[in-house]
């Protein structure tokens, strides 16, 4: 079973994380794999992943003519590649020397449709102590209580996410009017795959444990004011989504209602027995984010046309 693996790069500014990215893929312990790497419009970037990585066998380099987004190279990406299988990472994470073994394992012994793994954070900094490990989904991590291995869920984190490449690419795969692009901050680019997977073959993804990548968490992700801003498009992101897909299964909403209801009391708890101030800061995070996601939720609900404006 061939695996075609996917990295998107746009900037300078990020070779240093995309190379380590991609040196990762190379060292991977699975064969036959194939590496396709997008360039995002960018020639002087294009210029040097050539210089770097363009004598390595089975590796594919490709430059869009413009810059198009995340969405579009991702999916094009997949056109490029010719593996049964193909899967994405971002470029500023790294992945386990058996991290796509481990996304094999799961189709040869199943019928998966798409598979995704574990993404653990990578903080180049000291980790917040404000931070709740709650809304790791903020910054692209698998957060407590997301999925049991092996359980089937709409979609898992865009750096640790592949499909049948044949069914990926059957339901037009990523949306080129979602995902970062400039300005945009339109989020959940992978839900919509997901749903168009369910509703065209009645299955969602599985999630394992045993495929893991570590995403690099640079100092702005620890910024609250970034974590506040993140949250508000989160918000808005998730009232698109209702309204493209209304039928849909509401992952995110449902784990935010656990999270108000199991873990926030739970957090509580813990505080009446044993006070502490990072617990404290958490907890107020905590209520801080959900009320963000809400605020960009109702924003969404008052903004007028905001479908045809986030595809604008």
């Amino acid at each position: 079973m061939k695996v075609s693996v996917v990295v998107c790069t746009y900037s300078m500014d990020r070779y240093g994380p995309f190379s380590e990215c991609v040196e990762s893929v190379l060292a991977q312990t699975y064969e036959p794999l194939e590496v396709v790497l997008v360039v995002d419009g960018n020639e002087e970037v294009h210029d040097r992943v050539q210089d770097d990585f363009g004598c390595e066998e089975d590796l594919v380099v490709h430059n869009n003519a413009e810059n198009r987004g995340i969405s579009y190279s991702r999916t094009r990406g997949a056109e490029l590649a010719s593996g049964e299988i193909v899967a994405f990472i971002d470029d500023d994470a790294t992945a386990e020397p058996d991290w796509v073994r481990g996304l094999v394992d799961v189709y040869e012994e199943t019928d998966a449709i798409a598979v995704g793994g574990d993404v653990r954070p990578d903080w180049q900094t000291k980790k917040p102590d404000f931070f709740p490990e709650e809304f790791y989904w903020l910054v692209g991590c698998v957060e407590p209580g997301f999925a049991e291995d092996g359980e089937e869920v709409r979609n898992t984190y865009g750096s640790n996410i592949s499909y049948r490449r044949e069914a990926f690419l059957a339901v037009g795969g990523y949306d080129p009017n979602t995902g970062r692009k400039g300005d945009k901050h339109l989020q959940a680019h992978e839900a919509p795959v997901g749903i168009r997977l369910l509703n065209e073959y009645g299955k969602g993804m599985v999630f394992t444990e045993d495929a893991v990548v570590h995403h690099t968490l640079f100092d702005y992700r620890g910024e609250f004011r970034w974590l506040l801003f993140r949250s508000f498009w989160q918000g808005y992101s998730k009232r698109v989504m209702d309204l493209l897909y209304p039928d849909a299964p509401d992952d995110k909403g449902e784990y935010l209602n656990q999270l108000l209801t199991h873990f926030v009391p739970g957090r509580v708890r813990g505080l009446v027995r044993s006070p502490s101030v990072p617990e404290v800061k958490q907890l107020i995070a905590i209520f801080a984010f959900t009320g963000a996601v809400g605020l960009g939720y109702l924003y969404a609900i008052v903004t007028p046309n905001v479908v045809e404006k986030a595809n604008a």
